[in-house]
Protein backbone atom coordinates (compact mmCIF):
# COMPACT_ATOMS: atom_id res chain seq x y z
CA UNK A 1 0.00 0.00 0.00
CA UNK A 2 1.42 3.69 -0.87
CA UNK A 3 2.71 5.82 1.73
CA UNK A 4 0.20 8.39 1.95
CA UNK A 5 2.71 11.00 3.07
CA UNK A 6 4.70 10.13 -0.17
CA UNK A 7 4.53 13.08 -2.32
CA UNK A 8 2.91 12.20 -5.83
CA UNK A 9 3.91 12.53 -9.26
CA UNK A 10 0.96 15.52 -8.83
CA UNK A 11 2.17 17.04 -6.01
CA UNK A 12 5.68 17.37 -7.74
CA UNK A 13 3.97 18.64 -11.27
CA UNK A 14 2.37 21.39 -8.89
CA UNK A 15 5.03 22.65 -7.60
CA UNK A 16 6.99 23.06 -10.56
CA UNK A 17 3.79 25.11 -12.13
CA UNK A 18 4.05 26.76 -8.68
CA UNK A 19 7.29 27.94 -9.34
CA UNK A 20 7.50 28.63 -12.68
CA UNK A 21 4.29 31.31 -11.55
CA UNK A 22 5.97 32.78 -9.26
CA UNK A 23 9.38 33.20 -11.66
CA UNK A 24 7.10 34.87 -13.48
CA UNK A 25 5.63 37.51 -11.35
CA UNK A 26 9.01 37.94 -10.68
CA UNK A 27 9.98 38.57 -14.18
CA UNK A 28 7.08 41.13 -14.22
CA UNK A 29 8.10 42.90 -11.71
CA UNK A 30 5.06 41.24 -9.75
CA UNK A 31 5.46 39.29 -5.98
CA UNK A 32 7.95 38.69 -3.72
CA UNK A 33 11.23 38.99 -5.31
CA UNK A 34 13.11 36.53 -3.20
CA UNK A 35 11.51 33.73 -5.73
CA UNK A 36 13.31 30.58 -5.00
CA UNK A 37 13.67 31.05 -1.04
CA UNK A 38 10.40 31.85 -0.94
CA UNK A 39 9.05 29.22 -2.46
CA UNK A 40 10.85 26.35 -0.47
CA UNK A 41 10.22 28.10 2.56
CA UNK A 42 6.81 28.14 2.28
CA UNK A 43 6.51 25.26 0.97
CA UNK A 44 4.48 22.29 2.85
CA UNK A 45 6.82 19.74 1.60
CA UNK A 46 10.35 21.78 1.17
CA UNK A 47 11.62 18.97 -0.68
CA UNK A 48 9.22 18.96 -2.72
CA UNK A 49 9.78 22.85 -3.58
CA UNK A 50 13.72 21.76 -3.95
CA UNK A 51 12.94 19.38 -6.65
CA UNK A 52 10.93 22.13 -8.42
CA UNK A 53 13.77 23.97 -8.43
CA UNK A 54 16.13 21.35 -9.81
CA UNK A 55 13.48 21.14 -12.65
CA UNK A 56 13.14 24.43 -13.53
CA UNK A 57 17.21 24.93 -13.28
CA UNK A 58 18.47 28.12 -15.44
CA UNK A 59 15.06 29.66 -15.36
CA UNK A 60 15.40 30.73 -11.74
CA UNK A 61 17.49 33.23 -12.57
CA UNK A 62 15.37 34.65 -15.29
CA UNK A 63 14.24 37.61 -14.06
CA UNK A 64 17.49 38.58 -12.47
CA UNK A 65 18.87 38.05 -16.14
CA UNK A 66 15.89 39.79 -17.84
CA UNK A 67 14.93 42.36 -15.77
CA UNK A 68 17.18 42.82 -13.00
CA UNK A 69 15.54 41.72 -10.33
CA UNK A 70 17.53 40.92 -7.22
CA UNK A 71 18.81 37.19 -6.46
CA UNK A 72 19.77 37.15 -2.74
CA UNK A 73 21.90 35.00 -0.42
CA UNK A 74 18.23 33.30 0.28
CA UNK A 75 17.75 32.71 -3.05
CA UNK A 76 21.22 31.21 -3.58
CA UNK A 77 21.37 29.37 -0.57
CA UNK A 78 17.81 27.65 -1.82
CA UNK A 79 19.46 26.74 -5.22
CA UNK A 80 22.62 24.77 -3.61
CA UNK A 81 20.46 22.93 -1.25
CA UNK A 82 18.91 21.98 -4.36
CA UNK A 83 21.67 20.60 -6.32
CA UNK A 84 23.16 18.90 -2.68
CA UNK A 85 19.75 17.43 -2.18
CA UNK A 86 19.49 16.37 -6.05
CA UNK A 87 22.73 16.24 -7.54
CA UNK A 88 23.27 15.57 -11.07
CA UNK A 89 23.19 12.69 -12.18
CA UNK A 90 26.48 10.88 -13.55
CA UNK A 91 24.60 9.18 -16.42
CA UNK A 92 21.69 12.14 -17.05
CA UNK A 93 20.65 12.91 -20.95
CA UNK A 94 23.07 15.60 -22.75
CA UNK A 95 20.15 17.81 -21.88
CA UNK A 96 19.86 17.68 -18.50
CA UNK A 97 23.87 17.90 -18.43
CA UNK A 98 23.78 21.03 -19.74
CA UNK A 99 20.77 22.08 -17.46
CA UNK A 100 22.78 21.16 -14.67
CA UNK A 101 26.14 22.73 -16.23
CA UNK A 102 24.42 25.84 -16.97
CA UNK A 103 22.25 26.48 -13.43
CA UNK A 104 25.66 25.44 -11.03
CA UNK A 105 27.53 28.68 -13.38
CA UNK A 106 24.94 30.83 -13.23
CA UNK A 107 24.89 29.92 -9.00
CA UNK A 108 28.26 30.72 -8.92
CA UNK A 109 27.60 34.01 -10.93
CA UNK A 110 25.61 35.11 -8.50
CA UNK A 111 27.31 34.38 -5.16
CA UNK A 112 26.41 31.40 -4.56
CA UNK A 113 29.38 29.45 -5.14
CA UNK A 114 28.82 25.37 -5.42
CA UNK A 115 26.57 23.80 -3.00
CA UNK A 116 29.62 22.41 -1.14
CA UNK A 117 30.81 25.78 0.12
CA UNK A 118 29.53 28.74 2.00
CA UNK A 119 28.32 31.80 0.51
CA UNK A 120 31.67 33.63 1.49
CA UNK A 121 34.06 31.23 0.03
CA UNK A 122 35.28 31.46 -3.67
CA UNK A 123 32.88 30.29 -6.10
CA UNK A 124 33.82 27.09 -8.41
CA UNK A 125 33.49 27.85 -11.92
CA UNK A 126 36.63 25.77 -13.61
CA UNK A 127 35.64 25.25 -17.26
CA UNK A 128 35.99 21.35 -17.25
CA UNK A 129 34.64 20.58 -14.27
CA UNK A 130 31.69 22.14 -12.08
CA UNK A 131 30.36 20.51 -9.53
CA UNK A 132 31.11 16.73 -10.86
CA UNK A 133 29.67 17.82 -14.50
CA UNK A 134 31.68 18.11 -17.39
CA UNK A 135 30.84 20.07 -20.18
CA UNK A 136 28.51 17.58 -22.79
CA UNK A 137 29.13 17.62 -26.48
CA UNK A 138 26.96 20.19 -28.13
CA UNK A 139 23.41 18.83 -29.24
CA UNK A 140 22.62 19.06 -33.06
CA UNK A 141 25.38 16.81 -34.56
CA UNK A 142 25.56 16.81 -38.73
CA UNK A 143 23.59 13.65 -38.79
CA UNK A 144 20.57 14.81 -36.74
CA UNK A 145 17.48 15.95 -38.59
CA UNK A 146 15.94 18.95 -38.03
CA UNK A 147 12.80 17.07 -36.10
CA UNK A 148 15.62 15.74 -33.40
CA UNK A 149 17.14 19.06 -33.15
CA UNK A 150 13.77 20.95 -32.25
CA UNK A 151 12.96 18.24 -29.80
CA UNK A 152 16.53 18.26 -28.15
CA UNK A 153 16.65 22.14 -28.50
CA UNK A 154 13.23 22.27 -26.89
CA UNK A 155 14.75 20.41 -23.53
CA UNK A 156 17.42 22.87 -23.73
CA UNK A 157 15.07 25.95 -23.62
CA UNK A 158 16.10 26.75 -20.13
CA UNK A 159 19.42 27.76 -21.78
CA UNK A 160 17.83 30.75 -23.86
CA UNK A 161 18.38 33.60 -21.76
CA UNK A 162 20.49 36.80 -21.87
CA UNK A 163 23.96 36.98 -20.90
CA UNK A 164 24.43 32.80 -21.28
CA UNK A 165 26.63 31.58 -23.55
CA UNK A 166 27.93 28.16 -24.62
CA UNK A 167 28.18 25.37 -27.31
CA UNK A 168 24.20 25.23 -27.22
CA UNK A 169 23.92 28.86 -27.87
CA UNK A 170 26.51 28.24 -31.02
CA UNK A 171 24.68 25.37 -32.45
CA UNK A 172 21.03 27.52 -32.61
CA UNK A 173 22.56 30.19 -34.47
CA UNK A 174 23.98 27.47 -37.01
CA UNK A 175 20.35 25.23 -37.34
CA UNK A 176 18.15 28.31 -37.10
CA UNK A 177 16.52 27.53 -40.21
CA UNK A 178 15.99 24.13 -38.58
CA UNK A 179 14.74 25.61 -35.61
CA UNK A 180 12.65 27.63 -37.50
CA UNK A 181 11.21 24.91 -39.17
CA UNK A 182 10.21 22.93 -35.80
CA UNK A 183 8.74 26.08 -34.13
CA UNK A 184 6.39 25.89 -37.34
CA UNK A 185 5.19 22.30 -37.07
CA UNK A 186 4.68 22.86 -33.50
CA UNK A 187 2.56 25.59 -34.24
CA UNK A 188 0.47 23.74 -36.83
CA UNK A 189 -0.11 20.66 -34.36
CA UNK A 190 -0.45 23.13 -31.51
CA UNK A 191 1.76 21.94 -29.70
CA UNK A 192 2.03 25.42 -27.78
CA UNK A 193 4.69 24.42 -24.73
CA UNK A 194 6.99 23.31 -27.85
CA UNK A 195 6.55 26.33 -29.62
CA UNK A 196 7.19 28.15 -26.85
CA UNK A 197 10.34 27.00 -26.11
CA UNK A 198 11.71 27.01 -29.89
CA UNK A 199 10.39 30.52 -29.78
CA UNK A 200 13.08 31.30 -26.97
CA UNK A 201 15.69 30.24 -29.20
CA UNK A 202 14.67 32.04 -32.24
CA UNK A 203 14.27 35.48 -29.67
CA UNK A 204 17.86 34.52 -28.70
CA UNK A 205 18.95 34.34 -31.80
CA UNK A 206 17.12 37.83 -32.91
CA UNK A 207 18.65 39.29 -29.59
CA UNK A 208 22.02 38.49 -30.85
CA UNK A 209 21.79 39.73 -34.93
CA UNK A 210 20.53 36.90 -36.69
CA UNK A 211 17.23 36.51 -38.81
CA UNK A 212 15.41 33.46 -37.99
CA UNK A 213 13.42 32.37 -40.92
CA UNK A 214 9.94 32.64 -38.75
CA UNK A 215 8.55 36.44 -37.90
CA UNK A 216 9.50 35.62 -34.01
CA UNK A 217 7.65 38.61 -33.04
CA UNK A 218 4.37 37.26 -34.83
CA UNK A 219 4.67 33.86 -33.54
CA UNK A 220 5.27 35.36 -29.39
CA UNK A 221 2.13 37.59 -30.12
CA UNK A 222 0.45 34.16 -31.02
CA UNK A 223 1.36 32.31 -28.29
CA UNK A 224 0.78 35.27 -26.07
CA UNK A 225 -3.03 35.20 -27.20
CA UNK A 226 -3.69 31.41 -27.39
CA UNK A 227 -1.05 28.95 -25.08
CA UNK A 228 -3.81 29.10 -22.41
CA UNK A 229 -2.67 28.04 -18.78
CA UNK A 230 0.15 26.22 -17.66
CA UNK A 231 3.45 28.10 -15.71
CA UNK A 232 5.92 27.01 -17.57
CA UNK A 233 4.52 27.40 -21.14
CA UNK A 234 3.47 31.11 -19.93
CA UNK A 235 7.21 31.40 -18.35
CA UNK A 236 8.63 30.42 -21.95
CA UNK A 237 6.64 32.88 -23.42
CA UNK A 238 7.43 35.64 -21.47
CA UNK A 239 11.10 35.13 -21.96
CA UNK A 240 10.42 35.50 -25.43
CA UNK A 241 8.98 38.82 -25.01
CA UNK A 242 11.62 40.11 -22.92
CA UNK A 243 14.15 38.80 -25.34
CA UNK A 244 12.20 40.77 -28.17
CA UNK A 245 11.68 43.55 -26.14
CA UNK A 246 15.92 43.94 -25.70
CA UNK A 247 16.17 43.53 -29.61
CA UNK A 248 15.15 45.91 -32.94
CA UNK A 249 11.70 44.43 -33.81
CA UNK A 250 12.14 42.48 -37.08
CA UNK A 251 10.39 43.17 -40.21
CA UNK A 252 6.45 40.96 -40.82
CA UNK A 253 7.65 37.90 -43.24
CA UNK A 254 11.07 36.69 -41.78
CA UNK A 255 14.41 37.83 -42.38
CA UNK A 256 15.59 40.47 -44.86
CA UNK A 257 18.85 41.08 -46.37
Amino acid sequence: MPNPDTPSRTDYAAAVESLADRVLGALRGAGDPAVVASQVDEAPDPKVALAAVRVLGPDVFAPALLAGAPFGPGDARAVAESLRIFPPAPNATPEAAWRDWTTVRLLARYGGGSPGETLNDTPTDTPEDTLGVREPAPPGGAGSSWRELSLSMAQLSPLALPNVDGPVHGTALDRLCDLSRGAARAMLRRDYPTAARLARWLACALHRGARPDLDTAALVRHLELHCGGGGRTALDTAVARGLLDRTQPQRPGGPTA
